[in-house]
């Protein structure tokens, strides 16, 4: 039996397997090593031939060696060639993007909705919501309700001292409690009746009847909180975002004075281990005033009790800013 390579190499078949007849194949190294009927149809069909890596039979012979490639016997060299198979690295997978930042995938139009089965976002982690943060895709407001997760626990007391809109005070209400939770309590307040509208209106469309008994509104300054705030509660976490009501009248503002007399007061009922979480808009006249006030608040705050940190994107100084002051004990 006579094999011919691509490469114009010729084989003879001798007993126990198949040789060279001339000592070179497409300029490699001579191969005098016989081989086993196995490994020879394998290394004819894959190897031989270094440019393409294949091999092609002479017509006359070819059922020859369709036949002899049928009945391979040699349990060594079927062996070998299935572990050489199995040691192929497998294909590279495909190139996937930050699931943080890629943008949510379209459906064809030619799909039919009613086959697509519908699942969850989950849910982005602190470390997905920080990095957004740093590379402009979210918000300050973001960042603070991915921190919030990191202290509040369910059946905890919070203070919402701006409702504003109430989309603050709706992710507190779900940190706090649920529908196996009795305890759990949010004390929302705002100096502004329509604020204060518009957080029940919100409230009363996200929540069930269970949950939105866990949330008291209060038309009040924040600077009065510990009138409404039982004193023997602990405190876990006093949310501030300060500024004016977005939608609102631009006028009707936080002022620096009745703000620092608020901090004043959640530092008072703050439980050791809470979180006073301030964001600070600095773009509206008064803004750059007041938070240069927390800031200075929170310069004086006792290095042993307190740790200050003030997050802020130097190259947009009309950027909002977020204070964040965590009370050891």
């Amino acid at each position: 039996m006579t094999l011919t390579c691509r490469c114009g190499m010729d084989m003879e078949k001798e007993a126990g397997g198949f040789s060279l007849r001339r000592g070179r194949c497409c300029n490699q190294e001579s191969r005098s090593k016989r081989m086993t009927s196995g490994l020879a149809i394998h290394n004819i069909m894959m190897r031989i031939c270094c440019h393409t890596a294949t091999a092609t039979i002479t017509s006359s012979r070819r059922h020859l060696f369709s036949k002899s490639c049928s009945n391979i016997q040699s349990a060594s060299g079927w062996g070998n060639l299935k572990r050489f198979l199995s040691l192929r690295p497998p294909p590279p997978p495909p190139t996937l993007l930050p699931h943080c930042f890629s943008s949510a995938s379209s459906l064809s139009s030619i799909t039919d909705a009613s086959s697509v089965a519908t699942t969850s976002t989950p849910a982005l982690s602190e470390e997905d919501v920080m990095m957004g943060y740093v590379f402009g895709k979210k918000k300050a407001t973001q960042v603070a309700h991915s921190l919030w997760k990191r202290v509040v626990q369910k059946g905890d007391v919070v203070i919402d001292a701006t409702c504003g809109n109430g989309h603050d005070t709706l992710a507190l209400v779900n940190l706090v409690a649920d529908n196996t939770i009795h305890g759990g309590r949010v004390y929302a307040m705002d100096i502004q009746k329509v604020s204060l509208e518009t957080t029940s209106l919100l409230l009363d469309q996200s929540l069930t009847p269970d949950l939105r008994k866990h949330v008291e509104l209060f038309l009040m300054c924040h600077s009065k909180m510990e009138e409404v705030v039982p004193s023997d509660v602990a405190v876990r976490l006093v949310v501030f975002n300060l500024g004016y009501l977005p939608g609102g009248q631009k006028a009707l503002i936080t002022r620096s004075e009745t703000t620092l007399l608020a901090l004043e007061a959640a530092k008072r009922v703050l439980a050791p281990g809470g979180l006073i979480s301030i964001v600070v808009y600095v773009g509206h006249p008064g803004g750059r005033e007041e938070f240069e006030m927390v800031q200075a608040f929170a310069s004086e705050l006792p290095v042993q009790n307190w740790v200050c940190t003030k997050l802020q994107m130097l190259n947009r100084p009309s950027a909002p800013m977020i204070i964040l002051l965590y009370r050891r004990w």
